[in-house]
């Protein structure tokens, strides 16, 4: 499932922005199409002009039925109805989403503890580092999520030590059980001052296995991210 909010707070009507000839939102969804992965695959959205977007060129979309303070809220609602087992928000906004990466991604769930997943990414760039519309995660020894945050973690106090620093990608598998307990929930202190919604799942007790994946591109956050999407593509 694939939320879809037209408004954006640093970039508004972003998922309608042309990309290479193409809207943003169309590339996600024909991507995620493509891996081949997936039972069905449907743009979950708020928007009309989204919404004709989508199905105007084939693809099937639902309408929300109502307003939605994040994406996995969004998705529960249509989900909620559905026979599925395990359910996989991929966020709009990531157009260069690839088979490997969401494979890998699903492989988690062989293991019966495991109730929600994500990826992350090796962050290099000093400047992407350090800018908070980046988020940036910690993991313990088992690739379980320690903390998201948009400040730099782990801070670099020990400059003789070198560190890895790793970006979440907003790609998300929950068991659909773990996605409906997500929407019954209130927003959490910790999720509410960051405005990262994974955070609710660890403040509610419930680990997040974190999985590296290789480079997936540009999330489009800004209008320099769609810049820098152009040129990769």
């Amino acid at each position: 499932m694939i939320p879809a909010r037209y408004g954006a707070t640093r970039f508004n009507g972003k998922l309608m922005a042309t990309l290479k000839g193409k809207s943003v939102i169309r590339h996600t969804y024909d991507a995620t199409m493509a891996t081949g992965l997936f039972d069905e695959v449907v743009v979950v959205t708020d928007s009309d002009v989204i919404y004709k977007e989508i199905t105007g060129n084939g693809g099937k979309a639902l309408m929300s039925q109502r307003e939605h303070e994040s994406g996995s809220d969004r998705i529960a609602e249509a989900a909620a109805s559905l026979d599925v087992d395990v359910i996989v928000n991929v966020q709009g906004d990531t157009p260069f989403v690839k088979k490997e990466h969401l494979e890998k991604l699903l492989q988690q769930f062989l293991d019966p503890s495991v109730q929600v997943g994500s990826l992350m990414q090796i962050l290099e760039d000093e400047s992407l580092i350090a800018d908070p519309n980046y988020v940036k995660v910690c993991v313990d020894k088992n690739s379980n999520a320690l903390f998201f945050s948009r400040s730099i973690i782990p801070y670099p106090r020990n400059k003789n030590i070198p560190i890895v620093y790793y970006e979440h990608i907003g790609v998300y598998a929950f068991r659909k059980q773990s996605l409906l307990d997500f929407t019954s929930w209130p927003v959490s202190p910790l999720e509410n001052a960051e405005k990262i919604e994974c955070l609710r799942y660890l403040e509610n007790g419930v680990p997040i296995r974190m999985v590296e994946t290789g480079f997936m591109g540009v999330e489009i956050d800004t209008p320099e991210d769609l810049e820098r999407a152009a040129q990769l593509l």
